[in-house]
């Protein structure tokens, strides 16, 4: 299944949408919490050995206590897939505006480089700051120099600026 929720952030939301999973034999499999402007935002794939209807059903009262909106939705099984490349960083700054996430994701995909996990944030007042990172994995036929070029490329016509490391698996 996967289970969703979103609110405005507080204690207890963990720990109250998990306890009616260990309660209902739940194992969470992929897991993403965060913080999004005052919003707590939770999306999780779960192993479930009761229907999503149930479920849904078993979360109504966590999601009305905290201010909740839960989806559940029943999700065809997939197989992991193993990393086919080399793991990187993109890291992007400047002025914040429309477009940004696009036009770095759109360079990516042209390459063939898979986004695996994205955050973006706004740092800072009275001017903030835009960050966004990317945990990507870049096909082994890709080459690293050109990629970084393409990327700084973008960053220049969006006026931003974009880096790509290789992260080292000693640190994974």
């Amino acid at each position: 299944l996967s289970v969703s929720a979103i609110g405005a952030d507080r204690p207890g939301i963990v720990a109250g949408v998990t306890g009616v999973l260990v309660e209902h034999g739940c194992n969470l499999e992929d897991t993403s919490m965060t913080i999004l402007r005052g919003h707590f935002a939770m999306t999780m794939v779960v192993d479930s050995p009761v229907p999503g209807d149930v479920l849904a059903g078993a979360l109504e009262p966590v999601a009305d206590r905290l201010g909740l909106v839960v989806d559940v939705r029943e999700i065809a099984p997939a197989a992991a897939q193993p990393r086919s490349g080399r793991p990187h960083v993109v890291s992007v700054h400047g002025a914040d505006h429309p477009g940004i996430v696009h036009a770095v994701a759109a360079t990516l995909a042209k390459r063939g480089v898979n986004v695996t996990d994205l955050t973006t944030h706004l740092v800072g007042e009275p001017e903030p700051l835009y960050v966004m990172t990317l945990d990507v994995d870049v096909p082994a036929d890709v080459d690293e120099a050109d990629l970084a070029a393409d990327l700084r490329s973008t960053a220049e016509s969006l006026g931003v600026t974009a880096t790509l490391h290789a992260v080292d698996a000693d640190l994974l």
